[in-house]
């Protein structure tokens, strides 16, 4: 009978332990983050999100191959595009476009160390504003951050593909007749300028992907620290 009521007390002890644990675990989660933990936990997201945004955009065919950030022929300019192809150079459009491409995946790889900085420099300020923004608070960030940086550092990648293919001499001309046509919306004669932007915003959009993924999905989480910081934001 001792023996009886000994293992009845040990085993609700037990049982008491086990909720006492798990009802603290619960506890924990739904408390809020402390502000070292929200400020690593941001700092975090930002080098995942990055990383993954750059191996993307940086990949062989990482612009290319993805329609969503695919960079055109100058939408604004298919007329001059039109006359490329009439003259006979259409296979010159074609290179121009895969070529451009391929010089924004390079350039894509250069923006880590510049990213790097803008984290760096944040200040609790910005870390408290990112986790309690909109989805892509943290994109938009980087994107006040880095802009003019990454254009810098983009720009003679950029350029050093754009001579690899023989439109350019074309385009000049061709863009300069077409902008002297009465009440047109005028292209850009300088094409390295409206590939670098493209570059900048196909960069962005990848990174808004991945954060998105961090805010959202539980499984973009590869951490503790993200599961703690973004597991409670999304529950408040």
């Amino acid at each position: 009978m001792r023996k009886s009521i000994l293992l009845l007390s040990l085993l609700f002890f037990s049982i008491s332990c086990d909720s006492l644990l798990q009802l603290s675990k619960q506890a924990e989660s739904m408390s809020e983050p402390s502000e070292s933990e929200i400020n690593a936990g941001i700092k975090e997201a930002l080098r995942v999100g990055i990383e993954k945004a750059i191996q993307r955009g940086s990949a062989e065919n990482g612009f290319y191959g993805n329609p969503l950030i695919r960079i055109p022929f100058p939408p604004e300019a298919e007329r001059a595009a039109t006359t490329l192809r009439n003259l006979g150079f259409g296979k010159i459009v074609d290179d121009f476009v895969e070529t451009l491409n391929h010089g924004a995946e390079q350039a894509s790889a250069k923006a880590s160390p510049i990213f790097a900085e803008a984290i760096s420099t944040m200040s609790l300020k910005d870390v408290y504003a990112i986790w309690r923004g909109e989805q892509d608070a943290a994109t938009q960030y980087l994107k006040l951050k880095t802009n003019d940086q990454l254009k810098a550092a983009f720009k003679p990648v950029i350029e050093e593909s754009l001579k690899k293919v023989e439109i350019t001499k074309y385009w000049s001309p061709i863009a300069s007749k077409y902008n002297q046509i009465p009440f047109v919306t005028p292209v850009n004669p300088d094409l390295s300028d409206y590939v670098l932007q493209e570059t900048l915003d196909g960069l962005y959009l990848l990174l808004a992907q991945e954060e998105a993924k961090i805010r959202k999905d539980p499984a973009a989480r590869i951490s503790l620290i993200l599961k703690r910081v973004f597991g409670w934001n999304k529950q408040a």
